[in-house]
Order: structure tokens, then C-alpha cells, then sequence
């Protein structure tokens, strides 16, 4: 009898993050085919709760949840890392998957504030050839002049290449190949992004080498319903329906939310969020709207400085 074929599929995620990442593992699960085996692995630092316990129980025959802890690698480049606000260092987490993980050739990666509306296997059969990474041009930076100008001025990458990287395939042969960790920290090591750190410097290393999806598969809740009908949607930067109404897509999230065993623990997180965190993410919204233009516009931004160094 032939072995399933193997759908590696990784998660960052922290104990806050835990009862969002059991609703993208549920929408995950709806849509799974029995003919393959889905090898879920979960990165995290740190000690984890009773959460992890119940997201352990979600796993089947063909559904396999397995946590890895990165605190040790995560140390060791530590005195790199760039967090800016709410981010953490789970945002570099992928970065360790083709190190770590030898056995897979290939690998998705998707972010803990994702919804699935189709098989993922449908991504991960995609033929990305050479390619290091096959993922879908970032909407936000699409919808903010800010955002296209700093794409441009200070990564010289058009705005409609630039990707997101919240959902991506990873060519993990080709980046044990090419060194890409090495690659990754030189350029972290060369430069304080402070807009969107690992996903500049994704976009830098990958330039030029990237497989560009459909808009399907990396749908966030902005720019209107009817561009595409989405088979992932990307709840990404502030457009969280579990703290706000009216979030384009949310019957999506609410729907797999009430199906997990934290519902109303989502339930209580939304009705914890008070006027005064509103009004921090707005602030941190036109902050971060601002720190692009400044990036944009500055004399030594990273092509006007380390780019250019690197291109003499």
C-alpha cells in the first residue's frame, strides 16, 4: 500500500495566540483530504499553558499536531532582532524551518490570524520550480500610498512585488542550498528595519525569486469583497474581527471560532478590548504609516546606504 503524501504545514504562535491558532487549525482541518497526511508543527518559545493541551487533542490519523520549542535558536540571534510594538519574535520563527526540519523539501508557512476556505493541499501542489518562496503581493502595501512609496524608495521593490509573508511556501531545498539563514542574517545584521522587519528582509533575499499566487490565497479584509472569492483569509494588522465589528470576512472567523474549545475565551477577549486599546492600534496605524514615509524619504534609508554598498 502506497504511504500518503506528507503536507508539512508550520504556525508561529505564543500563549496569546493559542485560541487564534486553534480557529485557523479548525478551518484547516474542515477542508483536509483524506488522502494525504497533514504534519501540523507549531513554533513557540517559553513554557505553554493548558491551551496547548487542548489544540494537542484536534490531531487524527491524518492530522498530526506537533509543537517545537526555538527558545535556543532564538537566542542565538537575539541581539539582532528588530521588534517594533506589538510584534514579537515569533515573527522570525520561519526562519529556522529548513535548518530544523531536513525532511521536508517544501513547506507552507502561515500566520496565526488566518481562515482557510479550501484544501491547503490545492497551495502546496503548486509547481514554484526554482523559485525560493511562492507566496501573494502584500494588499495593505497595495491600499496605502505610504506603503507603495516605501516599498519603492527604500527596498527598490514595486509595490505589486512586494509579498506578504503571513502565508508562504517555502522551497526549504533551495534554501538550504543557497545558505538563505546566513543570507537572513547579514542582512538583518546590516540594517534596523523598523517597519516590517522579517518581511523586508524576506522580500530583499527573495527578490527577483518568487512564485506570485493568486490573491485567493492571501485575501486580508481590505480593498472590497468582490476582487476574488477567497480561499485563505488573512486578518492581518488591525482588522481582527475578535476586537472589532465589521471586519470584512469575520462571519468566516466566527463560524470555525465556535467549532474549538475557545470560543468563549475569544468571546471574552473581544469583550475585554476597551476604546482606550482602539485607540492604541488607530495611533499605532498612522505610526506606522508615518515611520514608512520617514523611510521612504530618508537620505540612508537601506538602498540609499547598505543597498547601494551592496549593488558597487
Amino acid at each position: 500500500m502506497n504511504e500518503k503524501k506528507i503536507i508539512p504545514v508550520f504556525y508561529a504562535s505564543d500563549e496569546n495566540y493559542m485560541p487564534f491558532l486553534a480557529v485557523a487549525l479548525t478551518s484547516l482541518k474542515e477542508y483536509a483530504n483524506k488522502e494525504y497526511v497533514y504534519k501540523i508543527h507549531v513554533l513557540y518559545t517559553g513554557v505553554l499553558n493548558g491551551y496547548a493541551t487542548k489544540i494537542r487533542e484536534m490531531s487524527s490519523d491524518n492530522f498530526q499536531i506537533e509543537f517545537n520549542d526555538l527558545s535556543q535558536k532564538i537566542d542565538e540571534i537575539s541581539d539582532m532582532m528588530h521588534c517594533r510594538d506589538y510584534y514579537t519574535s515569533a515573527i522570525y520563527y520561519r526562519l529556522f524551518i529548513p535548518a530544523l526540519f531536513p525532511q521536508y523539501d517544501k513547506a507552507i508557512y502561515m500566520d496565526c490570524d488566518t481562515v482557510l476556505r479550501a484544501d491547503i493541499a490545492e497551495l502546496y501542489a503548486i509547481d514554484i520550480g526554482d523559485d525560493l518562496i511562492g507566496a501573494v503581493a502584500d494588499q495593505a502595501v497595495a491600499a496605502v500610498p505610504e506603503f507603495r512609496e516605501y516599498t519603492k524608495n527604500a527596498l527598490d521593490i514595486d509595490s505589486e512585488r512586494y509579498f506578504n509573508s503571513g502565508v508562504i511556501v517555502m522551497n526549504l531545498k533551495k534554501f538550504r542550498e543557497t545558505d538563505f539563514y546566513a543570507t537572513f542574517c547579514d542582512v538583518l545584521r546590516s540594517y534596523d528595519f523598523i517597519v516590517a522587519p522579517d518581511q523586508d528582509c524576506l522580500n530583499l533575499i527573495c527578490k527577483d525569486k518568487v512564485y506570485y499566487y493568486d490573491a485567493a490565497w492571501n485575501k486580508m479584509p481590505i480593498g472590497g469583497a468582490n476582487e476574488c472569492e477567497p480561499k485563505l483569509v488573512h486578518y492581518n494588522l488591525n482588522l481582527k474581527p475578535w476586537h472589532y465589528d465589521g471586519i470584512l470576512y469575520e462571519e468566516y472567523f466566527w463560524a470555525y471560532a465556535k467549532k474549538t474549545p475557545f470560543y468563549g475565551v475569544i468571546v471574552a477577549k473581544k469583550a475585554a478590548f476597551s476604546p482606550e486599546r482602539a485607540e492604541r492600534d488607530e495611533a499605532e496605524g498612522k505610526r506606522l504609516i508615518a515611520l514608512a514615509k520617514s523611510e521612504a524619504d530618508s537620505p540612508t534609508n537601506y538602498i540609499r546606504s547598505v543597498g547601494r554598498l551592496c549593488k558597487a
